[in-house]
């Protein structure tokens, strides 16, 4: 990653990710009640077994999930089940797919090879996707087969519904499968409101990695199909990439929780609201400058180096956005996050503004 850099912060002053939070309570307490007794493995238990119609009544259509624990064995896995050994991925440049994955997807796929696009606030517009699209049917070229969007993106935009039906629509004339890397999905719903169906099957999403670990669970991702076209192998590279768990109970349990009484939306509406409060309280100090519209739970500035190394001998956590030496600041909030840590940062920004 280009951002590599930060530092070790305590609770509180700590916004260099939603994965330096810790777990809900909840979740915590699901796991508890799960570790009694014994249960069937490898998904053969209750609480796996009732995940499936969970996840079908919240998304309002039928589904097949996958439980998995990690956000790169559930994108890569899952763009392998769509994805032939000669095919094209088209993604976004700054997508974690393209850059932090470390050709997992590639790997998984067999092959399959990335066409990274660059596109505002990371996201995709269906012409530049359209102008890559070529060779198809020709033996000497790689062939056209899926496109992965990130909801939110990793600068924090957010694709509206509308947005996702005009590539849906491009996706559906190229034949091609769509999938959604939805690490931070839960605060796009957060962020327009809509329900999980606007932004999945009734857009035309195929396949969509469903996160939780950013939000409050404690290692627990879910692989959601909207059809049944693509699931027929992902068992089979589930259990070959090890990510089958004996011990599957502890995977569900997390994401029941997750699902029960909106935990997801009520810790992603707060990580939103905390980063509007950041990025409108950075936003107001004198010769400080928004990168991108704050649209989910991240929040991008730009700083004079001096600001940042006295914000950082200060302990407050943080990356610089494009490398050692950039004065660009990614500041993530989480669920975890309150308006006392976020009043903290902006009076210690104020108070070091030239």
């Amino acid at each position: 990653m280009d951002e590599l850099r930060g530092v070790c912060s305590i609770t509180g002053m700590d916004f260099r990710s939603d994965n330096t939070s810790g777990v809900s309570p909840a979740i915590m307490a699901a796991l508890a009640a799960a570790n009694t007794g014994t249960a069937s493995g490898y998904g053969d238990d209750p609480i796996s077994q009732r995940l499936n119609t969970r996840i079908a009544e919240i998304f309002e259509h039928e589904v097949t999930v996958f439980p998995v624990a990690t956000g790169t064995a559930a994108n890569s896995l899952a763009l392998a089940t769509v994805t032939p050994n000669w095919g094209v991925i088209y993604c976004h440049e700054g997508a974690h797919i393209a850059n932090d994955e470390c050709g997992a997807p590639e790997f998984y796929t067999g092959g399959g090879s990335l066409i990274r696009i660059p596109g505002e606030h990371g996201k995709l517009a269906p012409a530049e996707i359209e102008s890559r699209i070529a060779g198809a049917g020709r033996v000497h070229n790689t062939q056209p087969a899926a496109i992965s969007l990130s909801q939110a993106t990793e600068t924090g935009g957010v694709y509206t519904p509308a947005q996702l039906g005009a590539i849906s629509e491009l996706a559906k004339r190229h034949k091609l499968a769509l999938h959604v890397d939805g690490a931070r999905f839960a605060n796009a719903i957060a962020a327009l409101g809509c329900s999980p169906a606007d932004l999945s099957w009734k857009s035309g999403i195929d396949v969509l990695s469903f996160g939780a670990t950013k939000n409050g669970a404690m290692a627990a991702e879910a692989v959601i199909y909207f059809g049944a076209a693509h699931t027929a192998t992902f068992g089979y590279r589930r259990k070959r990439a090890g990510h089958l768990f004996s011990k599957m109970r502890y995977l569900s349990a997390q994401l029941d929780a997750y699902l029960t009484d909106d935990l997801w939306l009520k810790n992603a509406r707060n990580a939103n609201a905390m980063a509007s409060k950041l990025g409108a309280g950075l936003a107001a100090i004198n010769g400080l400058s928004l990168l991108y519209p704050v649209e989910a739970n991240e929040v991008f500035v730009n700083l004079p180096d001096a600001m940042i190394r006295t914000l950082e001998a200060e302990g407050f956590g943080f990356y610089r956005w494009g490398g050692p030496t950039a004065t660009c600041l990614r500041l993530v909030t989480s669920f975890q996050t309150t308006e006392a840590d976020v009043t903290k940062f902006v009076a210690a920004a104020k108070k070091h503004a030239r």
